[in-house]
């Protein structure tokens, strides 16, 4: 059976500017600014969290649908990667008149950053139902268009399927209302430390609240590692120290992949946490969120020298 991943499709335009945003913004005229940054370096990354939720749960094994977006004008680009990674686009749809999600970011030499955000084709992920998909045992809601967010997840409660709920960057286009039902209809949250805060204060629920909703609430706390909610207490899953810190980008969505293959295989928690962990830091390790690229096997001879015990 497979994992149903709803969530955005993205080009991720990395670009740098050899020098600093400001030596070149004058702060007594910044109302009526127009200025224009030469970038020496520019790459473009696959990115969007369905996409890279299911290269990482590709790279562990699992079947990865994902149910997605892309605008016709660039799709092809994506599509074409899909193939070549063998990924399901069966339930990935094309719209026309339209460009998929871009993000432009620009970083200067103090590490400051400019970004411009085009949702194009993600804010017509409600088109896609996620009720209608077949042969699937499990479901992740992951950020995307807000309206394909709510219905996502009341499509999987629709047909029985249990699913992540994975707010995240849509928080802020969710209102609390909208966020207490998608808890109430998920088996699992997952969130980060901050965002835990921000999803008590739009809910109006605590920690406590929200964990007496779902089955398991997975707090992410960065080089703190995370923690696991479930029916039997709290486990701490440790943080795998990366080789070399290159790139954050993605290092949540690999953890989510490493997640989902865990429950989808009924590993158990400790160990699925610690899958989750390790697969963030064999993301981080490289620049791009789908450029990582270990085998099943090295990614199991990485998890028995960190932790001491198989993976399978």
């Amino acid at each position: 059976m497979a994992t149903l991943i709803c969530g955005s499709l993205a080009y991720d335009n990395i670009m740098t500017f050899q020098g600093r945003f400001g030596d070149h913004i004058l702060s007594d005229q910044v109302h009526m600014l127009n200025i224009s940054f030469l970038v020496s370096t520019m790459r473009r990354n696959f990115g969007g969290c369905a996409g890279n939720i299911a290269y990482a749960l590709k790279l562990l094994g699992g079947d990865a649908k994902i149910m997605a977006t892309l605008g016709e004008a660039d799709a092809q680009l994506y599509l074409d990667h899909f193939a070549t990674l063998g990924l399901s686009t069966e339930y990935v749809r094309v719209l026309p008149d339209q460009h998929s999600a871009q993000c432009f970011i620009t970083t200067d030499l103090a590490n400051n950053q400019i970004t411009a955000f085009h949702p194009g084709a993600m804010m017509d992920s409600h088109l896609n139902h996620a009720d209608e998909a077949r042969g699937v045992s499990l479901g992740i809601v992951a950020p995307d268009g807000a309206q394909g967010m709510r219905e996502h997840a009341e499509g999987f409660a629709k047909a029985g399927v249990p699913f992540v709920f994975d707010p995240g960057q849509g928080l802020p286009i969710l209102e609390g209302v909208e966020l207490c039902r998608m808890i109430e209809l998920a088996t699992y949250v997952v969130v980060n430390n901050y965002e835990t805060k921000l999803l008590s204060k739009k809910t109006g629920w605590s920690t406590e609240d929200i964990k007496s909703r779902v089955d398991v609430l997975i707090v992410t706390r960065g080089e703190h590692g995370a923690h696991i909610y479930h029916e039997d207490g709290m486990l701490d899953v440790p943080v795998v120290q990366a080789r070399q810190v290159v790139d954050p980008t993605g290092c949540g969505d690999a953890f989510r992949g490493g997640l989902l293959y865990g429950i989808e295989n009924k590993l158990g928690w400790e160990k699925t946490g610690r899958l989750a962990s390790l697969m963030g830091a064999l993301k981080i390790e490289h620049q791009g969120p789908q450029t990582y690229a270990p085998t099943r096997a090295e990614i199991e001879e990485r998890y028995q020298q960190v932790f001491g015990n198989n993976l399978s």
